[in-house]
C-alpha cells in the first residue's frame, strides 16, 4: 500500500497545492431543470436596456437562523476556553430557532417585508402576492412594470391557479 506519513506532511502538501480545509458553504439546491430555466432567462432578458431593467420587481422568500446556523462552525480558541462564550453557539432546545420572510425590491427600492407563519404553500404564496405585491410596486415604482418572482412558482411547482 504506499508509504506512511505524519498528518502534516499530507497537510503542508495540500496548503502547497492551494488546498485548506473550510467549512462549506450552504446554498439553495438547484436541479438541472432549474439551472435551465434560470439561464433561458437570462438569454432572454441579457439585451434588455437599462430602463426595462429598472422596472423590473424581484421577489424571494428566506428563512433566517435566529440561534446560530444550521451548519457547523470552527472556531480558533485555547485550550480551556471551550465554554467562553465568544467560542460558543447559542442553541435553542425548542424548534423555533428560525423565521421565514418574504420581500420585494427593485432598482428604485425596497417593498414590504413579510414574516411567513408556518409552511409555505401555493394559497399561502398567493396570499401574500395578493397582499403585498402590488402595494409594495406602488410604492417604489411607477405604474409601468414587469414582474418577476424568480422562476419561483415553477421551480417550486406552485401554481396560482388552484
Amino acid at each position: 500500500m504506499g508509504e506512511s506519513c505524519r498528518k502534516s506532511t499530507t497537510t503542508a502538501a495540500l496548503h502547497h497545492s492551494g488546498l485548506y480545509g473550510r467549512v462549506a458553504r450552504r446554498k439553495p439546491f438547484l436541479s438541472a431543470r432549474h439551472m435551465e430555466a434560470c439561464m433561458e432567462f437570462a438569454k432572454k432578458h441579457l439585451k434588455d436596456s437599462k430602463m426595462v431593467r429598472n422596472k423590473i420587481l424581484w421577489s424571494d422568500e428566506t428563512k433566517i437562523e435566529l440561534f446560530g446556523l444550521n451548519s457547523k462552525r470552527y472556531v480558533w480558541r485555547k485550550p480551556g476556553t471551550a465554554h467562553h462564550l465568544s467560542n460558543t453557539v447559542p442553541t435553542v432546545k425548542h424548534g423555533d430557532g428560525s423565521i421565514m420572510l418574504w420581500g420585494c425590491f427593485s432598482a428604485a427600492g425596497t417593498g414590504r417585508l413579510v414574516a411567513i407563519e408556518g409552511k409555505m404553500n401555493a394559497a399561502k404564496y398567493r396570499d401574500i402576492l395578493d397582499k403585498n405585491l402590488l402595494q409594495s410596486a406602488q410604492d417604489i415604482m411607477d405604474k409601468t412594470m414587469t414582474l418577476s418572482t424568480q422562476l419561483k412558482l415553477r421551480r417550486s411547482g406552485f401554481t396560482t391557479t388552484q
